[in-house]
């Protein structure tokens, strides 16, 4: 690596305040607040919004939609065309061919 053009990347601690987990990895980020860690030396600490303790994803929380609900939702919001040259528009200044 060539010197001085790289930030310095050191020790920082994730904190995902939502689900109170923190994790101590390495990175160039870095925040003037600073938490004591399990090993009682002292780290900056960025706190996040979301991480794979609280991500619906990793945690098997998350919904799964399915493709024909939402196809019905659709055509109960807008309603099915149903082939005028207006494509279903109440007012006929949308859609229609011009």
């Amino acid at each position: 690596m060539k010197p001085g053009i790289h930030p310095p990347y050191g020790p920082v601690v994730f904190r995902d305040r939502a689900a109170g987990f923190a994790f101590l990895t390495r990175s160039t980020a870095t925040s003037e607040k600073t938490v004591e860690w399990e090993d009682g030396r002292t780290y900056p600490v960025i706190d996040v919004e979301i991480s794979s303790a609280s991500h619906p994803f990793y945690t098997g929380t998350a919904r799964v939609l399915d493709t024909a609900g939402r196809v019905e939702r659709f055509e109960r919001r807008y309603g099915r065309s149903d082939g005028n040259s207006n494509n279903g528009s109440s007012n006929g200044k949308r859609g229609g061919p011009r």
